[in-house]
């Protein structure tokens, strides 16, 4: 059940984090981000949180794809994924997964996300995912590793989290100290 990337966008379609587990060029992952953008932004509040998202195909021929060296097929690959999102607040949570993935659990890993943010951040909005990016980022890395659900339990998430903060402290403190010197 791994999540291939986890992009959280703001309602007015700017992307405030990005995290893709699979290796893919520049160029399809920003065709990623605007297709996937559109599809989200456009749906009604009671619409359901799962689409189907055909990213078109890759072409053998394309030297910038990663799966360019390893055909078995002359034509090409399809893309077929699903995509799960939910809002939260004024952000969209959206993960995308293979097309035979279970969209609930993949749900569930991005609650859980959310749920992990707001306990660090004690409520999050958009702007401490803005200006605190680099801890979004460590949260998502502590949960996930290759797409893969790392870490279940929220105490250990939040006890290595707090665990980094202590240690950035100390490192600020040395500097001061060796700068005072």
């Amino acid at each position: 059940m791994p999540v291939n990337y986890l992009i959280l966008l703001s309602r007015q379609g700017k992307v405030r984090l990005a995290k893709w587990f699979t290796t893919l060029s520049p160029k399809e992952k920003a065709k990623i981000i605007k297709d996937v953008t559109q599809l989200v932004l456009s749906r009604r509040t009671r619409m359901c949180n799962f689409l189907e998202y055909k990213g078109g195909f890759l072409s053998p021929h394309d030297p910038f794809s990663p799966t360019s060296w390893n055909w078995t097929n002359t034509d090409s690959i399809s893309l077929d994924s699903k995509v799960v999102y939910r809002r939260y607040a004024s952000l969209f949570f959206i993960a995308g997964c293979a097309s035979t993935d279970n969209e609930l659990i993949t749900l569930e890993v991005v609650h859980r996300y959310v749920e992990q943010m707001d306990k660090y951040y004690g409520n999050v909005c958009e702007l401490d995912i803005i200006f605190n990016f680099q801890k979004a980022y460590f949260i998502l890395d502590e949960l996930l590793i290759a797409g893969e659900m790392q870490e279940t339990s929220k105490k250990n998430v939040l006890r290595c989290i707090s665990q980094q903060d202590s240690l950035e402290d100390m490192e600020v403190e040395e500097d001061v100290v060796t700068k005072i010197m």
